[in-house]
């Protein structure tokens, strides 16, 4: 099949997948089955665009020994991810159909094996344990220009989880790319890159990669991760603990999320001012203030708390209201 012919067989099933009844065609799937079919078909409609747009630019495809292939220089998934057991699926689509859509490789001086990967690194560990050779696009690029189509990439997969795009814009800035790369390889702006590389830095890469990709959890509860992390007296000891206990140990990487969520209590220090306010305090650093006045009192945090934090403090009143209003009633 030309590629021609693969863009409109896409465009096609996309249409009769997505097709709205304002524009006269059927209603739109809420199976989950079929708006998996579409989220695979979308994605391979965007990589085939990609890789023709490198076609275009000047790049070729080439059939490639998957040992010759060397590492991304920048990792965007966890190891676990190559394994055969998560490669089962893109395994059997291979072994039957044959690999639909390049990868991307570079050759630079001084490597040593002919090639290194770029993206399509699924595909790499597929074609590895198949025993075939992997197809690929061979392009000269610098570093830059190679981790920025290697982020382009993964904006054209729903299927890389939120921590793991934190670690690859923490990765990127260990590796010494500034944040205008890191943010175009990324497809966003700046206060969200450095959201996710103060999330990165602050729960330590031994904790994450035990927990792993945790693909059913958002932005925002590992934004509140970060702050009760934060705010507890030894968050390491209590994650060591819950990762430790069998039926969190034994659980996918959802459950080993939970179940450091779930270990990290905030436990913070209160001391009393002497101007009468009560501090609170957590591992030395004050977090905000709590006064008492004849209008009322006032909880004030200080302006270098994570916004996640204060969402997820507010997120809690109810539950402490019912918790004080039962204590009290006793």
């Amino acid at each position: 099949m030309s590629r021609k012919d693969s863009k409109g067989l896409f465009a096609n099933v996309l249409g009769q997948l997505e097709a709205s009844p304002e524009r006269g065609g059927a209603q739109r799937t809420t199976s989950p089955h079929l708006l998996k079919v579409a989220a695979g078909v979308r994605q391979i409609q965007e990589r085939s665009e990609l890789a023709e747009r490198l076609l275009k630019d000047g790049g070729q495809i080439i059939e490639i020994e998957p040992g010759d292939v060397l590492d991304s220089a920048i990792p965007d998934r966890f190891a676990s991810a190559y394994d055969a057991a998560n490669l089962t699926e893109l395994m059997e689509s291979m072994g039957a159909h044959g690999q639909s859509t390049p990868g991307l490789v570079r050759s630079l001086p001084g490597l040593a094996k002919p090639f290194q990967i770029v993206f399509g690194r699924r595909r790499l560990a597929a074609a590895k344990l198949l025993g075939i050779k992997f197809k690929a696009i061979a392009r000269e690029l610098s570093d830059e220009e190679a981790v920025v189509l290697q982020g382009e990439e993964n904006s054209n997969r729903n299927d890389l989880s939120f921590i793991e795009r934190c670690l690859f814009a923490h990765s990127q800035e260990t590796a010494g790319f500034g944040r205008d790369v890191i943010c175009k390889s990324l497809n966003t702006g700046k206060s969200h890159v450095s959201e996710m590389i103060r999330l990165a830095n602050a729960v330590p890469r031994e904790i994450l990669q035990e927990i792993g990709a945790a693909p059913d959890v958002g932005r925002r509860r590992w934004v509140d991760l970060e702050a009760r992390w934060t705010a507890h007296q030894a968050p390491l000891a209590a994650a060591k603990e819950a990762l430790s206990k069998e039926e969190i140990l034994n659980g996918d990487s959802n459950v080993r999320f939970a179940g450091v969520f779930d270990a990290l209590s905030g436990e913070v220090q209160v001391t009393v001012s002497p101007s009468g306010s009560v501090e609170l305090i957590s591992h030395g650093l004050v977090l905000g203030q709590v006064s008492h006045g004849k209008s009322g009192s006032k909880l004030a945090f200080n302006k270098s708390v994570p916004s996640g934090f204060v969402d997820f403090v507010a997120e809690q009143i109810e539950r402490l209201h019912d918790q004080f209003m039962q204590k009290d009633a006793r």
